[in-house]
């Protein structure tokens, strides 16, 4: 049995000084860094998503309701969509992009990133998504590792760590969330870590 890592998220628009910011964002970037330092080996593997849009439709807006519609981020190739510089990416085996041309607060709605393709602050000229028939998704790349125990962590608490969450038990892994190396929208996020453990999802503490 394979144990995984995913890192949610950890991207410029969702800390301090993005488009989408998170507060505790930069934070929780660091944190993740000093626990995979220090505990690295615990995991066979580590994966980190990424909002990725390229037209999302109705999921960006001039006027976002917070809810369902939001104010640009991510937009693919962007800065804002590069991963925070203080998160080391050193361990990330392979990067998952979601939302290029709809919502997707899930990890499992992502797709993964062509290998010569690492985050970069520049620019992609014509940046295209990737060919459907030849997408490899989170749970297939999971499942071909012979991964059965996730843990995770990233941004934000109570929008895209709680639905890969939520997806990883529904998919039939064995789920933990550290509370502690994630940063949530909401001021009070007990709603949503009820939410998890009542679905299965174990709390843990970094």
């Amino acid at each position: 049995m394979a144990r995984a890592l995913i890192i949610v998220d950890v991207q410029n628009d969702f800390c301090e000084g993005g488009s989408l910011a998170v507060t505790g964002g930069a934070a929780v970037a660091a944190a993740i860094s000093d626990y995979l330092d220090a505990r690295h080996q615990h995991f066979d593997h580590v994966v980190a998503t990424q909002d990725w849009h390229i037209e999302p439709g109705s999921h960006f807006s001039d006027d976002p309701d917070m809810v369902d519609s939001w104010p640009p981020h991510c937009r693919a190739g962007t800065k804002g969509a590069e991963l925070h510089p203080d998160l080391d990416s050193e361990y990330v085996q392979a990067y998952f992009r979601k939302g290029q041309f709809a919502a997707a607060y899930s990890g499992f709605e992502g797709v993964l990133a062509p290998e010569d393709e690492v985050p970069t602050g520049e620019q992609l000229p014509g940046v295209t998504a990737a060919d459907p028939e030849d997408a490899i998704g989170l749970d297939d790349w999971l499942q071909s590792h012979d991964v059965e125990e996730l843990v995770v962590v990233g941004i934000a608490t109570d929008y895209c760590v709680r639905a890969t969450a939520l997806d990883a038990v529904q998919a039939g892994y064995a789920v933990t969330v550290i509370g502690e190396l994630t940063a949530g929208i909401a001021e009070d996020l007990s709603s949503t870590y009820a939410e998890l453990e009542e679905n299965g999802v174990e709390l843990e503490e970094a």
